[in-house]
């Protein structure tokens, strides 16, 4: 997909669907590069940039941090290395997925828990206030 070569920030987040501020930072962090000026001074942006920012937002977009898209830029930018490096950062995050999946279980679990005990009296008695409230508290 080949895009105009010298764009300007605008348009760099129109197509990528990434705010302005948000490139701004990334450029910041180092993970897109700083971008050409004009003579005035204004950003401009080419096809490179939006592969880029398009890889950064679709990392973003699957969990990985900030430090982990970096490194899998890095990676990417040996396209003739052994990908083995960026399957292991891909199995991380699915471990990482399934963690948060099974703390978000137990969480679920837990305010079910909470809500059963409640018998719908009146707020003073409510077990679901006591268990925000009290740190040992454990209904049923």
């Amino acid at each position: 997909m080949a895009y105009q070569d010298r764009m300007p920030i605008g348009e760099l987040a129109r197509l990528t669907g990434t705010k302005v501020n948000t490139i701004r930072f990334y450029e910041t962090e180092g993970v897109l590069h700083q971008p050409l000026r004009t003579a005035a001074g204004r950003r401009v942006y080419n096809d490179a940039d939006v592969r880029r920012l398009t890889f950064v937002r679709k990392g973003r977009d699957l969990g990985f941090s900030l430090n982990t898209v970096r490194k899998m830029l890095a990676l990417a930018d040996h396209p003739y290395q052994s990908c083995k490096a960026v399957d292991g950062i891909a199995r991380e995050q699915i471990a990482a997925i399934d963690q948060k999946i099974t703390d978000l279980t137990n969480l679920r679990g837990e305010l079910d828990r909470i809500i059963k005990a409640c018998e719908n009296g009146i707020v003073a008695d409510c077990k679901i206030l006591d268990a925000l409230t009290l740190p040992t508290m454990r209904l049923a």
